[in-house]
C-alpha cells in the first residue's frame, strides 16, 4: 500500500514532466457551497488529463529490458494519450487498445504522440483484454491505467500540488473511475485526516459504492454514461484497497448533474472538460452539503478531452436539464399562415425558436391537422413555464415532443 512518501517520490520524477497545473476560484460555485470552491485544473495538464502523472511514473521506472520490449495499454482516450505521450519522452514503442467509439479527438492526440492504436470492443474492460493478450504474446509490458501503485502514486501528486496552492482546504471531490486519482490523493494526504476526500462516480457507471459496501470489487451492473472517462466496470484491486482503508467514501451523479456542471464549467469558468472532468463539479452543485466546517472546497477538473460533437450534444443536454432548452410538440389546424403565427406567438413572449419540424401526416393527426416540433432557447425554467402558459392560453394544443 503507497503513503505520502512514495507520492512524494513520484513527485520528484514528474519534475520537469508533468504541469503544476493551477487552481481557479469559481465564484458561482462558491456561492452554491457557501465556501471558498477552488477548480484543480488537470484538463489544462499535458495531453489533457492527470493521466501522464501516474504512465509517466510507472514507465519511468521499468528495467532497461522491459523498456526494449515496449508498452501496452487500454483506454477510452486520457490514459491512451498519457501512455502514448509518456513513452515518447522515454523513448518507448507503445501501442494502445482503444474501444471502436472512443472519440476521434482521442484517437487522433494518440496516434499524434506516436502510439499504435488498435481499435477493439466496446468498452475499456474489453480494450483491457486485448492489451494483455498483446503483452502475453509479444512481451510488451501491460501499463494499467489504475491498478498498479506506481501509477496510483504518480496520479496522487495532484493531490501534493492542492495541498500547497490551497492549503486550507477542507474537501478534494474526485472524479473516479477505476480509483487510481481519488487513491492517489488519498495516500498523499494520509498526513492530513483534517481534510476530506470524497470519490464522484456516474451513476450509471457506479461500481465503488457497492464494493465498498461488499468489502470486495464488485462489478457496476451498467455502463451508460456520458462520461466515457470513469465508465469502468470493476475497481482496481490496488486502488480499492487504498480507498476502502482511507475510508473514502464515493457519491454517484446523474446525467443531467453532469451535463449542467460541465455547462456550469464552460459558461462561469471559461474551461473546457469532459463530462467525466466534471464529476467533482456536479456533486458539489448537486449536494452543496459536502463542504463541511467552512472550509475551502478543491474540485479536481480531471480532464478536458471532449469531442466537439459530444460537446455539442452535452451542452444542449445541459441547457435543457437547466431549463433553458424547450422541446413543444404542438398540434394546429392545416391552414395558411398557422405555421408563422406559431412562430410569431413564441417571439412574442421571448422565445429563440432554433429548429422547427412540420409534419402534416401521421396516424394520430386528423385530417385539418399538422403536427409542429419547436426546439427552443428560453431564459430559464421560470421562462419555459410562461412559454407554455402563455401557448395554452393562445389556444395552442400542446403534447409530447
Amino acid at each position: 500500500m503507497i503513503g505520502a512518501r512514495d507520492v512524494r517520490a513520484a513527485a520528484e520524477l514528474l519534475t520537469g514532466v508533468a504541469e503544476r497545473t493551477p487552481v481557479q476560484r469559481s465564484r458561482a460555485l462558491s456561492d452554491v457551497a457557501g465556501v471558498d470552491v477552488w477548480l484543480k485544473c488537470e484538463n489544462l495538464q499535458r495531453a489533457g488529463s492527470f493521466k501522464i502523472r501516474g504512465a509517466y511514473v510507472r514507465m519511468s521506472r521499468l528495467s532497461p529490458a522491459e523498456k526494449s520490449r515496449g508498452v501496452v495499454a487500454a483506454s477510452a482516450g486520457n490514459h491512451a494519450q498519457g501512455v502514448a505521450l509518456a513513452a515518447r519522452l522515454l523513448g518507448l514503442e507503445s501501442v494502445v487498445f482503444m474501444p471502436v467509439d472512443a472519440a476521434l479527438p482521442k484517437i487522433a492526440a494518440t496516434r499524434g504522440y506516436g502510439a499504435h492504436v488498435h481499435l477493439v470492443g466496446t468498452s475499456v474492460d474489453e480494450a483491457l483484454v486485448h492489451a494483455r493478450e498483446h503483452a502475453e504474446r509479444t512481451g510488451a509490458v501491460l501499463i494499467h491505467p489504475f491498478d498498479h501503485p506506481d501509477v496510483d502514486a504518480g496520479q496522487g501528486t495532484v493531490g501534493l500540488e492542492v495541498l500547497e496552492q490551497v492549503p486550507d482546504v477542507g474537501t478534494l471531490l474526485v472524479p473516479v473511475g477505476g480509483g487510481g486519482l481519488a487513491a492517489g490523493i488519498a495516500a498523499a494526504l494520509e498526513d492530513r485526516p483534517d481534510v476530506g476526500v470524497v470519490g464522484v462516480q456516474a451513476a450509471r457507471a457506479a461500481s465503488y459504492p457497492a464494493s465498498l459496501a461488499a468489502g470486495r470489487p464488485v462489478p457496476a451492473p451498467e455502463l451508460r454514461t456520458m462520461a466515457d472517462g470513469i465508465a469502468i466496470r470493476t475497481p482496481g484491486e490496488v486502488p480499492f484497497e487504498l480507498l476502502a482503508h482511507h475510508r473514502v467514501p464515493v457519491r454517484t451523479v446523474s446525467e443531467e448533474d453532469l451535463s449542467r456542471a460541465l455547462l456550469l464549467v464552460a459558461e462561469r469558468a471559461k474551461l473546457v472538460v469532459e463530462p467525466s472532468g466534471a464529476a467533482a463539479v456536479a456533486a458539489l452543485m448537486a449536494d452543496p452539503g459536502l463542504a463541511r466546517d467552512g472550509r475551502p472546497v478543491v474540485c479536481v477538473l480531471s480532464g478536458g478531452n471532449i469531442d466537439p460533437l459530444v460537446l455539442l450534444r452535452v451542452v444542449r443536454h445541459g441547457l435543457a436539464s437547466a431549463g433553458r432548452y424547450l422541446q413543444v410538440h404542438v398540434r394546429v389546424e392545416d391552414a395558411p399562415g398557422a405555421l408563422a403565427g406559431l412562430l410569431h406567438d413564441v417571439a412574442a413572449m421571448g422565445g429563440n425558436v432554433v429548429h422547427v419540424a412540420h409534419t402534416r401526416t401521421g396516424g394520430d393527426l386528423a385530417y385539418s391537422e399538422v403536427a409542429i416540433d419547436l426546439q427552443i432557447e428560453t431564459k430559464g425554467p421560470e421562462h419555459c413555464g410562461d412559454l407554455l402558459a402563455g401557448l395554452r392560453a393562445a389556444g395552442y394544443r400542446l403534447g409530447d415532443a
